[in-house]
């Protein structure tokens, strides 16, 4: 029987991250749904201190793949969405808020039928900001570069819940 539940549980189990894409262009119309999707994050006192940059240019795309050795993927996509939390909006939560978001637009990316993988970035804040022009209380939460996937990796190990898992305490 094909309920709410296991439609939502096969969509969420189904989302792989993807490093290697097809050379087809993304639709503008899908990004836009996705980042619609995703604005509907929540945030502390529903803040939203979250701006999303969607680079196209292929030499900025080529600057954000050199930051550090995992963010080759970039190279290889048409489009890269960066996530930055703003510290000015919410000084004490702008990160968690940041991620929040940003995980939001990883599954409304997978939703909308496009495939990324969350590039990390705190490390590279200045780095990043210099390459897009934004300003110092811009927090670079991730990157996804995004792009319809050239591979189909196969689910990764899970631990068991019993490892992860306690009740009341240790």
């Amino acid at each position: 029987m094909c309920t709410q539940e296991s439609r939502c549980r096969e969509f969420l189990l189904s989302r792989r991250s993807i490093r290697r894409f097809r050379e087809d262009p993304v639709p503008d119309e899908l990004i836009e749904k996705a980042l619609d999707i995703a604005r509907f994050a929540p945030s502390a006192h529903n803040n939203q201190p979250w701006v999303f940059v969607v680079v196209k240019d292929k030499e900025k795309l080529r600057k954000l793949a050199e930051i550090h050795r995992w963010s080759k993927p970039i190279l290889g996509s048409q489009v890269a969405i960066i996530v930055f939390s703003d510290s000015k909006i919410s000084p004490r939560s702008h990160l968690v808020d940041g991620s929040i978001v940003a995980t939001y637009l990883w599954l409304a990316l997978h939703c909308v039928g496009l495939s990324t993988v969350w590039i990390y970035t705190l490390e590279q804040a200045e780095q990043i900001r210099n390459i897009v022009n934004a300003p110092e209380h811009l927090m670079p939460v991730a990157i996804f570069p995004v792009g319809f996937p050239a591979e189909s990796p196969p689910p990764r190990p899970r631990k068991q819940l019993s490892e992860i898992v306690k009740i009341d305490s240790f």
